[in-house]
Parts: C-alpha cells; sequence; structure tokens
C-alpha cells in the first residue's frame, strides 16, 4: 500500500498525495520539497506527474528522492549533488543527453546574522524536455518565477527560461550590492564619532559579502561565456537579444562589485584611522584635565605640611591659596587652549 504524504505549498496544506514511481504533487519534508510547475493562462499550475516541457523545482532533497530522480530520468545523481555544495562553483557540465548548468545567486541572511550576504549555487538540468532547478534552500531568483513576479516565461521554452533565470540572477547581484552600499554609507556617520571597533567590524563583514560576490559573478560571467563557445544552448534571434542583455548586467555586476570593493577598502582604512585619532583626542583631553586637576592638589599638598609656609600666620591664608591655586589652573588652561589641546 502506498503511503500518504502531507505536504505544504505556497500555504496551502495537500493531504492524501500518493508516492508511486513518478512525482507527488508537492513533496515537502521539513525544508524538503519537489514540484512540478506547468504555464498556463493564469499563470502556473502544478502538476501530479511530470510531463513534456514542464519544470520541476527541486529543494533540498532527501536520498530516497535523489535515488528517484536519478531512476526516474537517468541523471547522474552528481547532478543533483553538487548544486547541493554550497561551495560548488559554477560551471556547465554534460552527460549523454543531460546538461547541469551550476551559477552562483546572492542571499540575503536574517538581521542577527554576522555576515549580511552570502551567495549559494542554483543547478538546472535540462533534460529530456524537461527544466530541473536544484536548490539546497529557497532562493529568490527561483521564487520570483514562482510567485509569478516573472511573467514572460514559459518552462517549455528551456533556452529562453535558462537565460531569464541568468538576468534574474545578476538583477538580484545589483540590487544587493546597491543595498550593500546604502549600509555603507549609514555606517559613515556613526564611524566619524566611533572609539570602539564595533563599527570596523560591521564593514569587515560587508567587505566578506562584497568578496563573496566578486567571486560568484566572475564564475557566473565564464560560465556564461561557455554558453557561445560551447553551444550547449540553441538559441533564436530573441535567444541571443536576451543572451546580450544577460551578459551586460553580468558584467556592470562585476564593475560595481569592484568599485564598492575598493571604495570599502579604502573606507575601512580611513575609519580605521578615524578612529585611533578619536582615542588620541580623547586621551589628549584627559590628560590636560589631570594636569589641571594636579595644580590646586599640589598647592594643597604643600600647605598640609607640618612646616613653615607664606601666609600660615595671616587670617585670610585660605582665601589667598584657593586664588593662587585657581589662577595657576587658569593659566594652564590659557596655555593649552593656545596649544588646540581642547
Amino acid at each position: 500500500m502506498e503511503k500518504l504524504r502531507t505536504s505544504r505549498l505556497q500555504g496551502r496544506v495537500t493531504q492524501g498525495i500518493p508516492e508511486g514511481p513518478g512525482f507527488t504533487k508537492a513533496v515537502c519534508r521539513g525544508h524538503a520539497m519537489i514540484t512540478i510547475y506547468r504555464r498556463n493562462g493564469n499563470g502556473l499550475s502544478i502538476l501530479d506527474t511530470y510531463e513534456p516541457g514542464a519544470w520541476v523545482s527541486v529543494i533540498n532533497p532527501s536520498e530516497k528522492e535523489l535515488e528517484s530522480l536519478t531512476t526516474q530520468f537517468g541523471i547522474p545523481i552528481d547532478f543533483f549533488t553538487d548544486p547541493l555544495d554550497v561551495d560548488e562553483r559554477a560551471r556547465i557540465e554534460r552527460d549523454g543527453g543531460a546538461l547541469l548548468i551550476v551559477m552562483r545567486t546572492p542571499r540575503k541572511e536574517p538581521v542577527d546574522a554576522d555576515i549580511p550576504f552570502i551567495t549559494l549555487p542554483i543547478g538546472i538540468i535540462l533534460v529530456e524536455d524537461l527544466t530541473i532547478t536544484v536548490t539546497l534552500t529557497e532562493v529568490e531568483v527561483i521564487q520570483s518565477f514562482i510567485e509569478g513576479r516573472v511573467r514572460s516565461f514559459l518552462p517549455s521554452e528551456r533556452e529562453r527560461f535558462v537565460l531569464l533565470i541568468c538576468l534574474r540572477n545578476a538583477l538580484l547581484f545589483m540590487r544587493y550590492l546597491k543595498e550593500i552600499n546604502r549600509m555603507t554609507n549609514q555606517m559613515e556617520n556613526a564611524i566619524h564619532r566611533a572609539m570602539k571597533n564595533e563599527q570596523l567590524i560591521n564593514l569587515l563583514n560587508l567587505e566578506k559579502s562584497l568578496v563573496f560576490f566578486t567571486t560568484s559573478l566572475r564564475s557566473n560571467a565564464i560560465m556564461m561565456e561557455k554558453f557561445h563557445n560551447m553551444q550547449c544552448l540553441r538559441l533564436g534571434e530573441e535567444e541571443k537579444d536576451l543572451y546580450d542583455e544577460t551578459v551586460i548586467e553580468s558584467r556592470q555586476a562585476i564593475e560595481m562589485a569592484n568599485i564598492y570593493m575598493s571604495i570599502l577598502t579604502g573606507m575601512m582604512g580611513a575609519f580605521a584611522s578615524v578612529i585611533s585619532n578619536n582615542v588620541s583626542v580623547v586621551m589628549k583631553f584627559l590628560t590636560a584635565v589631570t594636569i589641571l586637576l594636579m595644580i590646586p592638589t599640589l598647592i594643597a599638598s604643600m600647605y598640609g605640611m607640618n612646616v613653615n609656609l607664606p601666609f600660615q600666620d595671616s587670617p585670610h591664608a585660605f582665601p589667598i591659596i584657593m586664588v593662587m591655586a585657581i589662577g595657576i589652573s587658569i593659566a594652564g588652561f590659557l596655555v593649552f587652549r593656545k596649544k588646540e589641546m581642547w
């Protein structure tokens, strides 16, 4: 008897879906999910089993689901496991009738994370008139297609679909790069007054994100060049225009990342000097205050000695000594003020 699964997809609960030799309508176990989509007039619809021209979205599959996928399509299991490796580089690989495209995509981490942005791999497998995407977790690029934010695409037009994913990925990089630049500008005013390393550490984490972005964008650009050199995709005139646009956006994203990296690197060096200078200013101020406070302390200490001292027999000894201490302190203050120690 076939097992029954309970799966959640986009807030809806589907119960009683049998697990057969094909695919279920939505298989979700924790964060794992296999969903088959087809484009219709109203957007994407979910299928019970695969059919030519459909799109299979695979998110964090289990070992059993990987075995089912490899058996169903005769695809090497590496085509599914490689995109699940967070360190997998962007590349193109062909094995028989299956084509694997791996690209890096940006991901925004939660607010409490040390590094605000990271990159993750996306695997796109083209086989038997079917498109399969493999990701370790939900990524914004794929979700934009699922949620209908990209309207002019058909999963059956595989070449165009792949190029649209690449284009949306490049645009997402640029959007996050602008957000990194905005975050850097927000930190700038705080760093001018900072005397701790917290702001510098935040800038260092942003720099790590830019390193991830730069490395991923370059590997994506190399992968995009192989589209043309290997002729792994059959591109028509519209697809060639879309490919050219994707290449241009990718190059622009690389240039933006390099510019922001240079700005951030220079800014970190400058702000490190600012923080050091702020500490020096505070220490100079405290030193001057300490010296001024030592003058009346020294006079009071001298007049506390059990020896003959000036004015000791005068009834106005205390006011005279106080005026003397205050006068010398004021003179010291004016000297420090003239030397710009305040």
